[in-house]
């Protein structure tokens, strides 16, 4: 389960949208900094089909040169959650590698944490788990080089998973995302390092996703991401939408539970259909926020 709501082969594909209130973000058509207009766009993502909102105020793309003041970071997500909460009742997933940002987003009300650096890049963020204990999408991050594979990515979640259920994590309130656009040959503190093709390394992981885990529900996000630009000749993030959502049916072939994108509507059209010829059960109200 992730905030309230049952995810796992048993139950349909959910779908988490997206809204960044970081102007450096790598994807501008997802950028709502405007109450008004973040507003709009939850209701148009729950309207959707969307079971979360996941609100970034910080961009975290490896390419992109996008740290800011951790105040300022602060200040977007608690505005965003402010009027997202105001609209809409879906369960607020917060995008941040800063304990003090994902504090003060539990107190404005999300009950979800998702660090892409696995609870690496800031110690304390262990201390809100311990503290808060927020449903968690645990993330594939290691300080140290990686091979990238399947089985590479699954030592690294076992080991976060350890690591939190330590500070008093709850494995059943718990997604694993493998991390796709975050295995690089870079040195981003935000990045595990790999020595081959990040393009083949995402490739790989969604060919293989269930040999990431045979007992956790697995979260996929790859809308927009740069190994879709890449296979499309280099094409800018702007006309990776077919890409994004061939990446999508793609995932839930290989057994995704929940798709984080930024086009709601386009990918659970594509992943009912999925689901349909998987013979998989899949969300057929787009309206109501079930537990089913």
């Amino acid at each position: 389960m992730l905030g309230g709501v049952n995810v796992g082969y048993l139950h349909p594909v959910r779908v988490m949208g997206i809204i960044n209130v970081s102007p450096e973000s790598f994807y501008k058509k997802s950028i709502k900094s405007r109450a008004d207009d973040i507003k709009k766009e939850v209701k148009l993502m729950e309207e959707g089909g969307a079971r979360y909102i996941d609100v970034g105020g910080m961009s975290t793309a490896p390419y992109i040169d996008s740290i800011i003041s951790e105040e300022t970071e602060k200040r977007r997500i608690q505005n965003a959650i402010k009027a997202i909460s105001e609209v809409s009742s879906l369960p607020i997933s917060v995008d941040t590698i800063r304990s003090g940002v994902a504090q003060a987003a539990i107190k404005s009300g999300a009950t979800i944490l998702n660090d892409v650096t696995g609870f690496n890049y800031d110690k304390k963020m262990l201390n809100v788990i311990s503290r808060y204990s927020p449903d968690i999408v645990l993330c594939a991050h290691s300080s140290q080089k990686s091979i990238g594979t399947a089985q590479d990515t699954a030592k690294i979640l076992e080991h976060t998973m350890q690591k939190v259920q330590r500070y008093g994590a709850d494995k059943t309130r718990m997604v694993i995302d493998p991390c796709i656009g975050f295995f690089r040959d870079s040195d981003s503190p935000w990045c595990t390092q790999i020595d081959y093709s990040w393009v083949q390394r995402d490739i790989d992981i969604i060919q293989h996703l269930r040999q990431i885990t045979e007992d956790m529900p697995i979260l996929v996000s790859v809308s927009n991401k740069s190994f879709i630009g890449s296979i499309l000749d280099d094409r800018s993030a702007d006309g990776r939408l077919y890409g994004s959502i061939a990446a999508e049916v793609m995932s839930v072939v290989s057994g995704a539970d929940i798709i984080r994108t930024h086009n709601v509507q386009q990918s659970l059209d594509a992943i009912k259909v999925a689901s349909a010829i998987i013979q998989r059960k899949y969300d057929k109200a787009s309206t109501q926020n079930s537990n089913s």
